[in-house]
């Protein structure tokens, strides 16, 4: 199976297109106030509506109340929501067929962890970053999560940080996710992609060949 590609974090429809276009699976529109690529629901709307029915919408939030995620789902008209900060599992027990969670732990965060979340519709794995809530470019040893995708066999896992052109392809070898996820490595400015970066990214992904495929 194809591992798939969610590019997160736009803020222009036309350059949204173009990265569904050059074969982005997942697009992630960021909710998160303090983030760079942060968009308002009206910028999302008309992102959404260039790219509706090709790729697969995520809105990406932070600390978000459930009333406020289910209000902008329901005005973007969302796919999935990607829950990045500290949320707690049972005030979103009602979205976790839409859900993706995030984890910043680099590596496994262990079954306690995991366990509140079985209900999801995935779960992503990120580098840590301190306070900060993702998109830095850092980097981590995807080699660290392979164990874990392989303990979560029929979970989609999305792999995440620092990914780009350079390394994905071997991020997607030695830790074989259902879907990586890349944003600042594919950027030649907070929220603008580079179709030249993307355009390499995609021919890595095409030419990795994973030991064991995802879910």
């Amino acid at each position: 199976m194809k591992t798939q590609v969610k590019v997160c974090g736009f803020l222009e429809p036309e350059n949204a297109w173009t990265a569904v276009e050059l074969g982005a699976d997942f697009l992630g529109l960021n909710f998160y106030p303090r983030s760079p690529r942060h968009v308002t629901v009206e910028q999302a709307c008309a992102i959404a509506e260039a790219v509706r029915g090709r790729t697969v919408l995520v809105g990406v939030f932070v600390n978000a109340s459930p009333a406020e995620v289910e209000a902008t789902i329901e005005r973007v008209g969302l796919d999935l929501v990607q829950l990045s900060g500290d949320e707690e599992p049972a005030p979103f027990s009602a979205l976790a067929r839409w859900a993706i969670k995030v984890f910043r732990t680099g590596g496994d965060p262990g079954e306690e962890a995991l366990a509140p979340w079985s209900d999801t519709w995935g779960l992503l794995f990120d580098a840590p970053h301190g306070a900060l809530y993702g998109g830095t470019g850092n980097t981590w040893s995807y080699e660290a999560v392979s164990g874990l995708t392989g303990r979560l066999a029929g979970r989609r896992v999305f792999l995440a940080g620092g990914l780009g052109p350079d390394n994905a392809r071997r991020a997607i070898e030695e830790a074989r996710p259902f879907a990586i996820d890349v944003c600042s490595r594919v950027e030649s400015a907070p929220g603008i992609k580079d179709p030249e970066l993307l355009r390499r990214l995609f021919e890595e992904v095409r030419n990795a060949h994973p030991v064991q495929a995802a879910p």
